[in-house]
């Protein structure tokens, strides 16, 4: 399946449905090689910053926008051709929402307060004094 047929599918979808769905394919485009903490760690990026209010009112709005994640700086051919990646991707992705469900008091996170990622290796302006190192990623704070 490409990018872009799954991004066409998550428009006709309910919900909670489009929601874990794109946010399984944040995981899988951003972290599918990393442990199972990274992934996560990803997966609360994003609804780190949906909470924030500042980058959308939904989990897809939030990771389809401009020049954030993963399914807006890879091409609309982009193939996501590994079931195994996808399938535990789709699994973080309605973990992580689950947690993100309970009270804010409750919730068990890997990287509590991370709002952004990089890849170690690439730089950013923003990019200073991490909150952890998980894999091939370094998750901030930013904001």
């Amino acid at each position: 399946m490409t990018l872009g047929l799954l991004l066409g599918m998550i428009a006709l979808l309910p919900r909670p449905v489009a929601d874990q769905t794109c946010l399984a394919a944040t995981v899988y485009m951003e972290a599918r090689s990393q442990p199972t903490r990274g992934q996560l760690a990803v997966a609360e990026v994003a609804l780190d910053r949906l909470d924030m209010g500042r980058y959308g009112s939904t989990v897809c709005d939030v990771v389809t926008a401009p020049h954030q994640f993963a399914l807006t700086t890879n091409p609309k051919s982009y193939k996501i051709d590994n079931p195994d990646a996808w399938n535990k991707a789709w699994q973080i992705a309605g973990q992580a929402i689950e947690i993100w469900n309970e009270p804010t008091a409750d919730r068990k996170l890997v990287v509590p307060g991370a709002n952004h990622f990089i890849k170690l290796g690439t730089t950013a302006v923003w990019a200073k004094n991490p909150i952890a190192t998980i894999g091939d990623h370094e998750f901030y704070a930013v904001d």
